[in-house]
């Protein structure tokens, strides 16, 4: 009977959230080494379609390094990375996009098997993602900075209550296609579609004041904050790229932003409908 009772207080803690968000779009990225894990994939998943079915707008952009990775070195293609970026030549770029359609595949399965409705979309179709080349210092090759987000397709699978699944690629006005960072296109789809949160998935437990110490996460950050944070070197090397997309997306009027840890069981549920939630919430 207890253990039914503290069953039935979480469902009422939750309530509240349900309301709240109920309709409201939140865009979700999910990528790295976490993805290619077949238990933490399951649970994220699944945390997704109970965020469909309590009646959130699910947009969920993915990334797919270690995999790409992996297939490259099997080909015997170098891989080399310039400030987090891959290089991406001809032959790179059709790697990575058989790889991100392939886990865009994967996942949408997946989700279907759980009994939700979800759609997997590419970024170059229907202009979604348009993009010009990246400029740098050193040529990264087919690499795409995004120029703007064209949100109807997006808007028309929500609209069915359907999960959108977006793998990010790019395409320029010469029908050109491109690599894109998917911590950007997360970021820049959340925007367009005036997303209610930008949740960033990743391998830490959040930001972190001490990586050393587990007891130093900070659980709510100000814009202002987290930008000092990284002036200090506190936020450094992999998180600064989750980081800067979250400050753009609170800059373009998301209103908030979470960096969460997808290794604990149903991490989502936990910062969505919990009163403490589990990482580091950035806001306003």
């Amino acid at each position: 009977m207890e253990e039914a009772i503290r069953k039935a207080d979480v469902l009422i803690e939750a309530l509240p959230y349900i309301k709240q968000f109920h309709k409201k779009i939140v865009v979700i990225k999910y990528g790295g080494s976490i993805l290619g894990e077949e238990k933490i994939r399951r649970s994220v998943l699944e945390d997704l379609v109970f965020l469909s079915f309590t009646g959130l707008r699910i947009v969920l952009v993915h990334g797919g390094g270690p995999n790409i990775s992996e297939r490259l070195r099997s080909v015997g293609k170098k891989t080399e990375f310039i400030d987090g970026m891959r290089v991406t030549d001809e032959e790179t770029l059709a790697v990575v996009e058989e790889e991100l359609k392939a886990l865009n595949e994967t996942i949408v399965k997946e989700l279907t098997e759980l009994g939700a409705r979800p759609v997997g979309l590419n970024g170059k179709d229907k202009r979604i993602i348009q993009v010009e080349k990246k400029r740098s210092k050193v040529d990264l090759g087919r690499v795409g900075q995004i120029v703007e987000i064209n949100p109807q397709p997006i808007l028309e699978e929500l609209k069915e209550a359907k999960i959108v699944v977006i793998l990010p690629m790019g395409i320029d006005i010469n029908k050109k296609v491109y690599n894109v960072n998917a911590d950007e296109a997360a970021s820049s789809i959340a925007v367009a579609l005036g997303a209610e949160k930008l949740v960033m998935l990743t391998n830490v437990r959040g930001i972190m004041r001490n990586p050393e110490d587990p007891n130093s996460l900070l659980s709510t950050l100000t814009k202002e904050e987290a930008k000092q944070l990284m002036e200090d070197k506190v936020i450094q090397e992999g998180m600064i790229p989750k980081v800067r997309a979250c400050l753009y997306a609170l800059e373009k009027a998301v209103k908030k932003t979470h960096i969460i840890d997808a290794r604990i069981s149903h991490s989502l549920l936990l910062e969505i409908f919990t009163d403490k939630g589990i990482g580091t919430e950035i806001v306003v």
